[in-house]
């Protein structure tokens, strides 16, 4: 079944969800973590020699294992009793079917229904060619964006439900490190709309943000040092 995204900012059952909580993941401790250090721009920026269609297709499918990974890492956490919601900020994610019937889901079921999506799109020899030759089909940059769009849930839910159990394996550097690399590409290829990313504006913009150098290290100063006895000129007395 084709599955389509929704989104509302009201629980399954029509109240309006709690207060926002402190976000844990925007504190600088945890967002000067990377495992990298240098501009990630470089990384996205298409290569003159590539085609646009084999470098989206490339990062696409890149982005979409590096970010299954990352879920599993804490998916044994994201039940259906700790999250049943696919939340993000003060966003509840629905699914709806092609008649447009709304899907109540918890986040596992949903991360299911976006990482099966996403691997049948990336592995189907129509959509995702990988023979010389093979031309992408018209449809391929609207597919791009829609696995896209599901990723960035993912990714955003990792951080608004699951930050403290990746802080306590130690892997909040992958977590950022693969937020901002995921965010620089699809920004420098419009691939999600802004109204789609802007709950995370806040942790975007410190992460995708260049760190600065760090400050040259002083060379030491030679230590001014007296001569020592054995280049001084001694005068036996006789």
């Amino acid at each position: 079944m084709d599955w389509l995204m929704g989104k509302s900012k009201t629980k399954p059952n029509g109240k309006k969800p709690p207060a926002e909580e402190k976000k844990q993941y925007l504190e600088p401790e945890f967002t000067k973590v990377r495992v990298v250090d240098f501009d990630l721009k470089e990384l996205v920026v298409l290569p003159r020699e590539i085609d646009l269609n084999e470098w989206l297709a490339s990062n696409t499918t890149t982005f979409f294992n590096l970010i299954n990974l990352q879920y599993s890492t804490i998916s044994e956490f994201c039940t259906g009793d700790t999250c049943q919601a696919m939340t993000a900020c003060n966003t509840i994610y629905y699914w709806y079917d092609e008649k447009g019937k709304k899907t109540k889901c918890t986040a596992p079921q949903y991360v299911d229904f976006v990482m099966s999506l996403c691997q049948k799109l990336v592995t189907d020899e129509e959509i995702f060619p990988t023979k010389y030759g093979k031309e992408f089909p018209n449809s391929f940059e609207s597919l791009v964006k829609k696995i896209c769009r599901y990723l960035f849930h993912v990714l955003a839910h990792l951080y608004w439900a699951h930050f403290k159990e990746t802080v306590a394996l130690d892997l909040q550097g992958h977590l950022n490190t693969l937020y901002a690399h995921f965010i620089v590409f699809v920004r420098e290829f419009n691939l999600v709309d802004a109204k789609e990313t802007c709950i995370m504006d806040d942790l975007s913009e410190i992460l995708c943000t260049p760190a600065p150098p760090p400050a040259p290290v002083p060379a030491p100063s030679a230590p001014t040092s007296s001569p020592s006895p054995s280049s001084q000129n001694h005068v036996t007395e006789r």
